[in-house]
């Protein structure tokens, strides 16, 4: 064999192992991406029950205010319940959008800034949001169903310790944020708002990208 059939075998040889290496890349990536599907699911499904959530309180709110509409407090824990379940539906709905619009298709690095989105949409808005309103959101709730049952708690004695129980609830949440951060847990405080459907997605990037280099 001379040096040119010599080199026309490497090269066949080299395009063949070319062909292999993006053929076990398909593959590898293709099983990671369902891995990432089937991750995000239970993210979904909580989305989907949070709108349901959303939806019954809504309904529960608009009942009330429209039996009890003729004292104002209680009209204005009915609309406060029913301004929460829409919150409750438009932040579902927001996650339910970042994550249908991920193109599996698409590069990993695309697919990584999309995920980031979406982490910094649950670690940025929705977490503070969720933490600080559930320090409030109680007291409407437990004076709507107390009212049910013909039981008003109004009073300035019980609003002004249930509002100032909420103000305690912000500062603890506050102190505790800030003493993790200062212990150097920042990241796992993230990764807990994050959830941990889109930490195993971001994982599996992670795994993506770590196999294209090698």
């Amino acid at each position: 064999m001379d040096l040119d059939d010599m080199k026309l075998a490497w090269q066949v040889l080299d395009q063949r192992l070319d062909r292999q290496h993006a053929l076990n890349l398909q593959l590898f990536r293709e099983g990671r991406m369902e891995k990432l599907r089937r991750g995000l699911r239970p993210l979904v499904w909580g989305q989907v029950a949070q709108i349901v959530l959303g939806s019954v309180l809504i309904g529960l709110a608009v009942a009330f205010w429209t039996t009890q509409g003729h004292v104002v407090h209680l009209l204005v824990c009915g609309l406060l319940i029913q301004l929460y379940g829409v919150l409750l539906i438009a932040f579902a709905a927001r996650i339910l959008y970042l994550v249908q619009r991920i193109d599996h298709a698409a590069p990993v690095l695309l697919i990584q800034r999309q995920l980031a989105e979406l982490r910094a949409w649950r670690v940025k808005v929705e977490a503070p949001v969720n933490a600080i309103l559930g320090c409030f959101v109680w007291i409407p709730v437990l004076w709507m169903n107390l009212a049910w049952y013909g039981f008003d708690l109004w009073s300035p004695g019980f609003f002004y310790w249930a509002m100032g129980s909420g103000l305690v609830g912000v500062a603890a949440v506050v102190v505790v944020v800030w003493w993790m951060r200062r212990a150097g847990m920042a990241r796992k405080i993230e990764d807990n708002a994050a959830g941990r459907s889109l930490q195993k997605a971001e994982a599996v990037l992670d795994e993506i990208s770590r196999f294209e280099q090698e």
